[in-house]
């Protein structure tokens, strides 16, 4: 028996960061992720019917999902091991195998292995634990801050349920805070004041990660005592609005360039734009931004969706967006900001259209699959000798005709890949070519229309 092991562990927890001294002692003291710990949900179940299956905690940074992994080593009838795959390599995970199958073998307790940041683990790191996982010696717990759709095993991802954690709310945020403040665990018996609009910003700027908002906490506590050791017992501490803006580290954005945070905001700035909300568009641009994303990414979304979602409906947003581009390539960051975010709102607020995308995509699929349609013979190349006794003649070159058109077959079958929709000039084009067919000169009929249109207030 280990006569000190209480000594240190009081001195561990009196050295301990906040954070990891307010970590919650039971489900109901657990804040956020309430869509799958709330009673009657899911993994809350699992739990107290101490019934866990291999899990993956997926989310951002400060958002519990060690504090819940530990909360389940208290909970289970299990034997708990908790590991860092940034700091161990395949030689102590074999180990920890080992010891579960000669646990269970002994009629011992199966063995739970949390593995903090599976996703440092390569994939072939990760292939020494499935076998483990599939035959039930072990139960894991791997925990990562990137989507394990795109860095954990697609095998190790089958066999376990997937949890993602959602960054804390406002509340959650706040009630954390001030528990830390009357708790034992925390600063009592210190008297500390927090100023409401200093409690505002610390729960705002955290940005929904717990430990982020508690490490300000203390920052901001002993930055005010020389030390803990020679404080009064119940110093008096006040912490106004300035001290908590002093105390909070700048912002760091939750994004990977390479991974899904980058996909998604990318996905959410496209959307945004199609959907016409400048307010939502200019946000996601500026996160992007100011997360370090490429601006020439950018410059070429806008040029995609300009393509692809406004069309003929603003023949001009293909030439705005071109101009971004440009513009973007030749000045850089942080002047560039300004043509992105213009672009972006010409973008938001061009009437849509996908008519000419869609014409595109369908006449690639015909191509692609269908059947090859051979070029008719009066459009055949007839600059050579020969040319005429193969039959290729008989095109008629619209220039000859006062309209500047003719009818005639371009394709030699029926096909009907572009129909233009009712948004922006989209309209006027096709009432162009209407007209074309129908055998009018575009000019008159415009001409027409405007001498028969009433002006605003005249009588009929």
């Amino acid at each position: 028996m280990d006569l000190f092991a209480a000594q240190r562990e009081r001195h561990r927890d009196r050295v301990a960061p906040l954070a990891v001294r307010m970590r919650p002692r039971n489900l109901d003291e657990f804040a956020g992720q309430t869509h799958f710990l709330s009673p009657g949900k899911l993994l809350r179940r699992m739990i107290e019917a101490d019934r866990l299956v291999s899990v993956l905690f997926y989310g951002p940074p400060g958002t519990g999902k060690t504090s819940l992994a530990e909360l389940i080593a208290r909970r289970i009838s299990a034997h708990f091991v908790q590991m860092n795959a940034a700091s161990v390599g395949v030689k102590e995970v074999r180990s920890v195998l080992d010891d579960a199958r000669t646990r269970l073998e002994d009629g011992g307790p199966r063995t739970v292995l949390f593995l903090d940041e599976i996703h440092r683990f390569n994939r072939a790191q990760q292939d020494i634990l499935l076998g483990d996982v599939e035959a039930g010696i072990i139960i894991l717990i791997g925990a990562t801050t990137e989507n394990p759709f795109f860095s954990v095993n697609s095998a190790l991802v089958s066999r376990s349920q997937i949890f993602q954690f959602e960054p804390l709310g406002e509340s959650d945020i706040r009630a954390l805070l001030l528990r830390a403040i009357d708790d034992e665990r925390g600063f009592k018996p210190h008297r500390i004041t927090l100023d409401d609009d200093a409690l505002d910003f610390l729960t705002t700027t955290s940005d929904g990660d717990a430990r982020r908002a508690l490490t300000a906490l203390e920052i901001a506590v002993l930055s005010q005592l020389s030390s803990l050791k020679d404080a009064a017992p119940a110093a008096a501490i006040h912490i106004d609005l300035d001290t908590a803006q002093q105390s909070m580290q700048r912002k760091a954005i939750v994004y990977d360039a390479t991974g899904d945070g980058h996909y998604d905001a990318a996905s959410a700035l496209i959307k945004s734009m199609r959907g016409s909300d400048p307010d939502a568009a200019i946000y996601w641009l500026a996160r992007m931004l100011e997360a370090g994303e490429d601006p020439r990414f950018l410059a070429r979304r806008i040029a995609i969706l300009a393509s692809e979602d406004i069309g003929l409906a603003d023949p001009h947003a293909l030439t705005v967006a071109a101009s971004a581009m440009t513009i973007t390539e030749r000045i850089g960051m942080p002047e560039c900001q300004l043509t992105l975010g213009e672009a972006v709102i010409y973008m938001c607020l061009a009437p849509k259209s996908n008519a000419s995308a869609q014409a595109i995509w369908t006449a690639m699929r015909d191509v692609r699959e269908g059947r090859t349609i051979p070029v008719p013979r009066h459009l055949r190349d007839k600059h050579y000798a020969g040319a005429k006794r193969l039959g290729h003649e008989g095109y008629q070159n619209p220039h000859a005709d006062p309209r500047g058109y003719i009818e005639q077959t371009y394709l030699g079958v029926e096909k009907t890949y572009y129909t233009p929709s009712e948004h922006g000039v989209e309209p006027q084009l096709a009432s162009r070519f209407s007209d074309l067919k129908r055998g009018q000169d575009p000019s008159t009929a415009a001409q027409e229309t405007a001498t028969h249109t009433k002006a605003p207030g005249e009588s009929a």
